[in-house]
């Protein structure tokens, strides 16, 4: 029987070197759920799959290690990494501290067309909730934490937030798909936004604090309920 083809051959037109292209498209497979947390990943048919040599594929799944979504066992293979609760509070604990920091430096920093910028995404976001449309979502979400993070004019800061963000980032469509979760974090997003807008520095950091602390536990019921799902699909309930 032919194995069915999970992963779509890459596009060899890009201007990135062949690794990069190799390692977004990986990225984006774990972060889709397309390659599962625990599944080993064999070079050979990762190359075959995506119609390139095993050499770029050898070298980017390094740099995805790297990233923290797979893990190297010596004698055992490479697989997708899992996520503990552990993990999770771990990374919490830091990126709250410096999303804090971040919006409280972008309301003393952010420029009025950034803030324009920003209420517009928030009517974004809305519309996008309305039509059900959560690729558009979560893009959208995105690019509102990236405008924020741009305000702080710190570029440390930013590049350690967004390393910390891409570790959890393949769980963001569960998190949000969490039922009440996509209004709760839009008026989380609107609170931080009004307090930028004054200048609030304190209540920026209130916020984003807030919104910090409820997507943890929105991700960690959403993990509860998906390992709650497959345990009934291995018994034959659902």
């Amino acid at each position: 029987m032919v194995k069915e083809r999970k992963l779509a051959p890459i596009r060899l037109d890009s201007y990135q070197p062949l690794r990069e292209v190799v390692a977004d498209a990986l990225r984006e497979a774990i972060r889709k759920g397309i390659l599962e947390p625990g599944e080993r990943l064999m070079e050979i048919n990762l190359a075959e799959e995506l119609g390139v040599s095993r050499t770029p594929v050898r070298e980017a799944i390094r740099k995805l290690e790297l990233e923290g979504f797979v893990v190297m066992m010596p004698r055992r293979g490479t697989y997708v990494s899992e996520i503990s609760i552990r993990d999770i509070n771990e990374v919490f604990e830091i990126r709250t501290s410096l999303e804090t920091l971040s919006s409280g430096l972008a309301a003393e920093r952010i420029t009025a067309e950034e803030l324009e910028t920003l209420q517009r995404l928030l009517v974004e976001i809305g519309r996008y909730i309305d039509e059900g449309d959560m690729e558009k979502i979560v893009e959208t979400d995105m690019r509102f934490h990236d405008l924020l993070y741009q305000a702080s004019r710190n570029s440390r800061l930013v590049g350690v937030i967004n390393n910390l963000r891409e570790q959890l980032t393949r769980f963001r469509t569960t998190s949000m798909s969490y039922p009440g979760r996509l209004k709760e974090t839009l008026k989380e997003h609107r609170a931080m936004v009004e307090a930028i807008a004054q200048g609030n520095v304190k209540d920026a950091q209130k916020a984003a604090k807030t919104h910090m602390e409820k997507s943890e536990q929105t991700l960690l019921n959403s993990m509860e309920v998906e390992k709650t799902r497959k345990k009934l699909e291995s018994k034959g309930t659902l």
